[in-house]
C-alpha cells in the first residue's frame, strides 16, 4: 500500500486544525450566549442586572463545567438564571457536539463527513460508528442522571416540599455527572457548597459515583460493558481504572492523615464521618469543585495535596478536566525509564509512542507554567497570598471549581485572567495551540546541526 503524499497529508492537516478550531469557537459562542442571558434582569434573583463581568465568569464556569462563582448560585441567580446554568453545565459537559447530535438524531437528519469529524473530535473517539457512539454516549449520560436525580430527590425529599427536592435533585445530578461543582444550596448557608451535608453517606456517595462516572470517559464506559473481563481491556482502560482508584483511595488516606486532627476540617468528626469527609475531598478534586470541607481552612500540607490532585483530574474523554490521568502515568513512567537509562517507555508489554510522551510533556509544562503566573498575577492585583492564588488558578485551569477562599476578592484583571484559564482548562491546551498556534511545518524540512549542552 503507498504512503499518503505530501499534498494529501497538508490537507489532513489542514482538516485537523480546522475542527480544533471548529470545537473551541464553539465553546466560546456558547460562552458568550450564555453570559448575554445571565447579563438579563430576569435573570437575577433581586430584578436587576448582575453585570456583564458576573455573567461572563458565571457563563463562562458553567460552559466550561469548573463551578467557581462570584456569588452565590441560588442566591444571585433567578429559577430562570439557574436554568441557564443548567443548561449550560450539561452542554459543557456531554460536549457541545452532544447537544448538537441530540437536535440531528431527533430531527432524523443525516450527519455529515465533516460534523461526524467534529463529533469524534470532540469526545475523543474515532471515525469508527462516530454516530452509534454519540447515541449511546447521550442514553447512557441521561440515564445515569436520571438515576442520580431519583435517589438525590428522594432523599430531599424528607426535608423539603416536592417541588424543591426535585429541582434540588435534578440540579444536583447533572452538576455531578458533569464534573461542574455547581450547587443551589444558598438557601441554607450562602456559599457553604456541600459542607452542610458533609456527614450525610446518601448525598456524598450518590454525588461520588456521579462525579466518578462522569470522570471515567466515554470510551472507557463502552470497554467496560463490552468487556468484562480486566485482561481483555486495553492498555488504555487499565491505566484509567488503576490511576482513578490509586488516587481515590491514596487520596482519602492522605486527607485522613493530614486533617484528621484539625478542628476546621475533619477533627470534630466522628471516626466514619472523617472517613466520608476525606473520601469526599478526594473525589471532589478530581474537578468535580464539590465543596465538603472548607478549603481555605486546610492544613498546608493538606492544601498541597489538593492543588496537586486537583492538577491531575479526570480521564480523557470524559466529562472532567485537568492533566488527565493516563496523562500523569505517561509522565511518571518517563521519568523512572529516563532514571533507568532507557530511552523508550513501555507499559503492559506495549511501547507508549514519543508523540504521546512529548504532547504529556508539552500539557504539564503549560499546566505548571501558567498556574504559577497566573498566581503570580493575583497576587500582585489582589489582596491573596500566593499560596491561595495558585489554589485558584489550579482549581481554574484544571477546571475543579474548588476555592480557598480567593474568588471574591479577585481584583478585575484577576476575574478575566481566570476566566480564560477555565477555557484553556475545558477547550484543551493542546487543542488550542494545535488549533491556533500551529505553524506550517516548513521549519520542520531542514535540521540544524547538533550541539552539546550541559544538562543537570
Amino acid at each position: 500500500m503507498s504512503s499518503p503524499t505530501p499534498s494529501v497529508k497538508r490537507r489532513k492537516k489542514r482538516q485537523a486544525i480546522s475542527i480544533s478550531r471548529v470545537i473551541a469557537l464553539t465553546f466560546l459562542g456558547i460562552i458568550l450566549c450564555g453570559a448575554i442571558l445571565l447579563a438579563l434582569p430576569v435573570s437575577s434573583r433581586n430584578g436587576q442586572s448582575a453585570g456583564p463581568v458576573t455573567a461572563l465568569f458565571t457563563a463562562t464556569s458553567a460552559t466550561c463545567v469548573t463551578g467557581l462563582v462570584l456569588a452565590d448560585t441560588w442566591s444571585q441567580w433567578s429559577n430562570f438564571g439557574q436554568v441557564v446554568i443548567l443548561m449550560m453545565i450539561e452542554i459543557g459537559g456531554l460536549g457541545f457536539m452532544s447537544a448538537a447530535s441530540l437536535a440531528w438524531f431527533s430531527l432524523r437528519r443525516k450527519i455529515s463527513i465533516q460534523q461526524q469529524l467534529v463529533m469524534a473530535e470532540s469526545i475523543g473517539s474515532n471515525m469508527n460508528d462516530v454516530v452509534e457512539h454519540q447515541k449511546r454516549l447521550l442514553i447512557r449520560a441521561f440515564t445515569v442522571e436520571g438515576v442520580g436525580a431519583a435517589i438525590l430527590t428522594a432523599r430531599f425529599l424528607t426535608e423539603y416540599p416536592f417541588p424543591l427536592a426535585l429541582k434540588l435533585g435534578i440540579f444536583h445530578s447533572v452538576s455531578a455527572f458533569c464534573n461542574a461543582g455547581f450547587d443551589v444550596l444558598g438557601f441554607i448557608r450562602p456559599g457553604a457548597s456541600l459542607i452542610v451535608y458533609q456527614t450525610d453517606p446518601v448525598i456524598c456517595l450518590t454525588l461520588s459515583a456521579l462525579v466518578i462516572l462522569g470522570g471515567l470517559g466515554f470510551l472507557v464506559w463502552d470497554e467496560l460493558l463490552r468487556e468484562r473481563h480486566p485482561k481483555k481491556w486495553s492498555v488504555y482502560t487499565k491505566l484509567v481504572m488503576i490511576t482513578t482508584g490509586v488516587l481515590l483511595v491514596g487520596g482519602t488516606l492522605l486527607f485522613c492523615a493530614l486533617e484528621w486532627r484539625n478542628p476546621s476540617t475533619l477533627g470534630t468528626m466522628r471516626g466514619p464521618q472523617k472517613v466520608l469527609a476525606a473520601f469526599f475531598q478526594s473525589m471532589t478534586l478530581r474537578t468535580a469543585g464539590f465543596a465538603g470541607v472548607d478549603q481555605g481552612l486546610l492544613t498546608p500540607a493538606g492544601k498541597a495535596v489538593s492543588i496537586f490532585m486537583m492538577l491531575i483530574g479526570g480521564s480523557s474523554g470524559s466529562t472532567a478536566g485537568g492533566l488527565k490521568t493516563v496523562t500523569f502515568v505517561v509522565l511518571l513512567l518517563f521519568l523512572w525509564n529516563r532514571m533507568r537509562g532507557r530511552r523508550t517507555v513501555s507499559i503492559f508489554h506495549r511501547t507508549i509512542s514519543d508523540d504521546h510522551v512529548l504532547n504529556a510533556i508539552t500539557i504539564f509544562m503549560l499546566m505548571v507554567l501558567l498556574s504559577f503566573a497566573g498566581a503570580t498575577v493575583i497576587c500582585a492585583t489582589s489582596p491573596v497570598g500566593f499560596a491561595d492564588s495558585l489554589y485558584e488558578t489550579v482549581s481554574a485551569i484544571g477546571t475543579v471549581g474548588l476555592t480557598a477562599g480567593a474568588t471574591p476578592r479577585l481584583s478585575i484583571v484577576s476575574k478575566f485572567m481566570i476566566i480564560l484559564f477555565m477555557y484553556f482548562g475545558r477547550v484543551g491546551l493542546l487543542t488550542i495551540s494545535f488549533g491556533f498556534l500551529k505553524k506550517k511545518p516548513s521549519g520542520e524540512q531542514y535540521k540544524f546541526a547538533n550541539t552539546d549542552l550541559l544538562i543537570g
